[in-house]
């Protein structure tokens, strides 16, 4: 089996994983978002410690703090990560999956923004026509159900600050994800130290609500594995179309099995998303055929590019 095709089947089931996460965070409804968040840092801990463990790099993780500044950025992404956790779950349990997964649709345009803003990348007019389709299609959904998909727009901005954030950090993934996982876990065990100081913690026996706490860790480091795994297999372009699945599962979850309200408003809006999408990846893919036919065209007249 090729890396490519590796690298193809890890992203698929990290994208299922993350897709279908919100059926486990609903089943978990009784039990406050923050408590939630907590186990779901703590397990993930818990198993990004035996990953670093198993492959020698606690000296790499510890040295990742060394630097005052590479500390406060890991610490700011901690935080947006925590951020966005909560919401997530807070958005699940409330019923509003429709809008996490409109979030995770809006991400990659938001992306291309923050890109165009902080690294002057150039923005296609095609790439440019899908970021005002996005826009459109928020201002429609507000329009139309009268309230500003704040959940989503919440999810798509603090994802793209962090994913800028890690481009600043310019760190191996996993020690970076690792990373911020520590600094989080003061947080959580905080929060289950009061929780069973109140008396309300709902871990412990041998329960379905403690099954699904112990194995919201697991749900979270698994697919951030695979995904780390994918990236360097990947080109980018394949990335980010395949992370559509993602969404798409979650837009399954809220409308098929939560039976979320969807009406024609909320149609004409993803219509647009999913337009928006469309003319983005296309663009996308131009740009990764281009250059790959540049390069060949270079090596095969024994030019180098740096």
């Amino acid at each position: 089996m090729s890396d490519s095709t590796k690298g193809l089947i890890a992203m698929i089931v990290a994208c299922f994983g993350w897709g279908f996460s919100p059926i486990v965070f609903k089943a978990l409804t009784g039990v406050p978002p923050m408590e939630v968040l907590a186990h779901r840092t703590l397990w993930s801990v818990v198993m990004f410690a035996v990953i670093i463990a198993f492959q020698g790099q606690f000296r790499t993780l510890v040295t990742a703090f060394a630097q005052p500044r590479r500390a406060i950025l890991l610490t700011v992404a901690a935080l947006l990560v925590i951020g966005n956790w909560y919401l997530f779950i807070w958005a699940i349990q409330s019923g509003y999956t429709t809008q996490t997964s409109l979030g995770f649709y809006i991400f990659p345009l938001v992306a291309v923004l923050i890109g165009r803003v902080f690294f002057a990348d150039a923005l296609s007019r095609p790439q440019a026509l899908a970021v005002l389709l996005a826009c459109l299609a928020v201002c429609l959904l507000t329009y139309g159900t009268g309230v500003m998909p704040w959940i989503s727009l919440i999810l798509a901005i603090c994802f793209g600050v962090y994913g800028l954030i890690k481009k600043r950090l310019a760190m191996a993934a996993m020690i970076s994800v690792t990373a911020e996982m520590a600094i989080l876990l003061p947080i959580a065990l905080l929060i289950l130290w009061q929780s069973s100081h109140n008396g309300t913690a709902h871990f412990g026996g041998w329960d379905r609500t403690t099954a699904l706490l112990l194995f919201s860790g697991p749900l979270t480091a698994i697919p951030m594995i695979l995904f780390t795994y994918a990236t360097a297999k990947l080109t980018l372009t394949s990335v980010g179309l395949i992370s559509y699945i993602n969404p798409t599962l979650q837009f399954f979850c809220a409308v098929v099995l939560f039976a979320e309200p969807f009406s024609g408003w909320h149609l004409a809006s993803f219509g647009l998303i999913w337009a928006a999408l469309a003319l983005y990846s296309y663009a996308s893919w131009r740009q990764e055929n281009l250059r790959r036919n540049v390069a060949r065209t270079l090596a095969a007249s024994g030019t180098s590019v740096m």
